[in-house]
């Protein structure tokens, strides 16, 4: 079976909003419950685990219990950290898990195909990571001078889902100093040493973080853009 964390324990104070950005709602819906849908609608998914901040659990159960998502296992408390949220989704996850996905509970443009691939390949090699090109010019700057000019063909950026077998993910969250800022579980992984495919994804797959992403979000979610 595999298991999706989906985790949306942040303050969004980047946001500017009275209310974290995984709740504010578009056509209805907090961003957190499109997200969530997309991975219930997944065949490649057995069971979705998730992650919110302490004061916000009791609340989103009772709404996700009126939406009837059947796939969510378990809502559980995150931490102050998104290493502390992960591993608690981690840990709440049936031990029967093969494969781990983590996904950004602002990301709701996820396609069903980008999670099938994702989970495909860490199947395949262990660990996988939906990753973007690089479109803008990258600049070295020191002390308010660019220096140089990166090479962007060879980068990519790391979006969600990431995911990994079960045993490798574990391996990865033992010894980890959890109030460490780890942005992603690929960076806890790439230290043991484990490759990790690169999966294209699409470039709608933004993660909400400023105000002028949602609006993005809203043409698409409501059908304003085709998704």
């Amino acid at each position: 079976m595999n298991t999706a964390i989906i985790v949306a324990a942040g303050s969004g104070q980047r946001f500017s909003s009275d209310i974290p950005k995984q709740f504010v709602e578009i056509g209805g819906k907090p961003i957190i419950l499109h997200s969530i849908e997309r991975f219930a609608d997944c065949e490649n998914v057995s069971e979705i685990i998730v992650v919110l901040s302490s004061d916000e659990v009791d609340r989103f159960s009772e709404r996700l219990n009126s939406n009837l998502v059947e796939k969510v296992a378990k809502i559980v408390a995150g931490g102050s950290t998104r290493a502390e949220s992960v591993l608690a989704g981690l840990n709440a996850a049936d031990p029967r898990t093969e494969i781990v996905a983590v996904h950004d509970g602002a990301r709701p443009m996820i396609t069903d195909d980008e999670i099938k691939r994702v989970i495909d390949a860490a199947a395949e090699s262990g660990a996988a990571c939906l990753t973007a090109p690089v479109t803008d010019t990258i600049k070295i700057v020191e002390d308010g001078w660019i220096t140089h000019t990166v090479d962007r063909r060879m980068l990519r950026r790391a979006m969600t889902p990431q995911a990994f077998k079960y045993s490798i993910l574990r391996e990865a969250f033992e010894g980890v100093d959890l109030t460490d800022q780890v942005t992603d579980e690929c960076y806890l992984v790439e230290k043991l040493g484990y490759r990790i495919a690169s999966v294209p994804g699409g470039t709608r797959n933004i993660k909400i973080t400023h105000p002028e992403d949602l609006e993005l979000a809203k043409a698409f979610l409501t059908g304003r853009i085709e998704d």
